[in-house]
């Protein structure tokens, strides 16, 4: 978020922020982007059994997940997170289209501000994909409940997941509804880029539950028990620095420090570390009715690279213990994480470097994603290969196996 548009968010015109006239139609938007995923998935393992059925789609619903988490930083990234001032539609209507006048007056008013037709799209098209992981999400939890009373299935999926990530998609829908009542407020906009991530690993669980049940491949393959602890520690600290590249993000503060290693060539520079901290804050602001400093932003970047380092040896020394293991599957997984941190460390040194071209940021926060699903991954995976039927849905606990 540049400080130019930060600046035009005060004198934006009045819109009603929550406006339900159109929730219906988005709504509508979002079930027909969810019946897509839902064809393919029913065409494919129609003939197939119910855990197979219900992995695919648990499958296609964590890949749309993804999708949307990534739009969701593009959305953020390109300056279009105000690109509709209210919610759930876009002035009032389902689409830009209907709302082509209202901003196109914004934009007359306004030629620099938060409000343009592309942007508005990009919002639109962020909310609509939303809509339709929502819709996948309520369908998921209605077939989990559906199958655990079933006779012929002889593992019933405990609904209990399904029931979390349901919930978990509704508050994540009360915060993109903050994110634009609140003006972008950093610390909403943070908790949102997290939750995406905690979606993610809902549904990562829940595959892995599910391939088990089907024995699909590597997801079928036994971790270690040691190993599994340690991934879910590191996941738990790739969630922290998750947490911290979020608020450089939605701060302002990626190029608070243009050089590397280096920080405005010192390697300790001047920063302020209690504004840096200061949570309750709106966007560009010191939280003590002042603008928010350069060294301020320094100190959120700085922040964020201390805990890259901490992250990276993390994920070093996780990879280690998996290659020492000597088995396929654990040096598979070593050589995973390793490429994953690769493709990390690039991106970002890549954002400071090259000045943060849109490609680099996009693509860190993809490895930031994938990272977690596959540290969750290791973290769920049983120690000891599952029994059930193949056909039938592996029974989910919020306990992993060999724990």
């Amino acid at each position: 978020m540049s400080a130019e548009l930060a600046s035009t968010l005060v004198s934006e015109a009045p819109v009603a922020l929550v406006n339900w006239r159109p929730a219906l139609s988005v709504a509508l938007v979002g079930a027909l982007i969810a019946l897509g995923p839902l064809a393919l998935v029913w065409r494919q393992q129609r003939a197939r059994g119910a855990a197979h059925w219900a992995r695919a789609l648990t499958l296609a619903t964590l890949v749309l997940t993804l999708d949307l988490v990534v739009f969701g930083a593009f959305t953020r990234l390109s300056d279009s997170g105000l690109g509709c001032p209210d919610w759930p539609g876009c002035y009032g209507s389902t689409s830009p289209v209907g709302a082509h006048a209202a901003i196109a007056q914004e934009v007359a008013e306004s030629p620099h501000g938060p409000v343009t037709h592309r942007k508005a799209w990009i919002e639109m098209i962020h909310r609509y994909l939303a809509t339709g992981v929502g819709a996948l999400i309520t369908l998921l939890m209605g077939l989990a409940w559906w199958q655990r009373g079933r006779a012929d299935v002889s593992g019933a999926l405990s609904p209990w997941w399904a029931t979390a990530t349901f919930v978990w998609v509704c508050v994540q829908g009360l915060f993109g509804a903050l994110t634009v009542t609140l003006k972008l407020y950093p610390l909403v906009v943070t908790g949102h880029l997290l939750g995406g991530l905690l979606g993610v690993a809902l549904l990562t669980a829940q595959v892995r539950a599910l391939s088990g049940a089907a024995g699909q491949g590597a997801w079928h393959e036994p971790v270690p028990a040691p190993l599994r602890r340690a991934a879910l520690v590191v996941c738990g600290l790739w969630f922290a620095q998750a947490a911290l590249g979020g608020w450089v993000s939605t701060n302002g503060a990626v190029l608070a420090c243009e050089d590397f290693p280096t920080c405005h060539g010192q390697w300790w520079p001047a920063a302020d570390w209690r504004t840096a901290l200061t949570l309750l804050r709106p966007l560009g602001s010191d939280g003590q009715g002042g603008a928010i400093t350069l060294q301020a932003l320094t100190a959120i970047h700085l922040m964020h690279r201390l805990g890259a380092v901490v992250a990276t040896l993390a994920v070093l020394v996780l990879a280690w213990r998996c290659w020492v293991q000597g088995l396929p599957a654990c040096r598979r997984d070593a050589r995973c994480l390793l490429a994953l941190l690769a493709w990390q460390v690039l991106s970002g040194l890549s954002n400071v470097v090259l000045d943060w071209p849109l490609l680099a940021a996009l693509a860190h926060t993809t490895g930031a994603a994938l990272m977690v699903a596959f540290l969750t991954r290791m973290a769920v995976q049983p120690s000891g290969l599952a029994t059930a039927p193949r056909e039938a849905l592996a029974p989910l606990s919020l306990t992993p196996k060999g724990a």
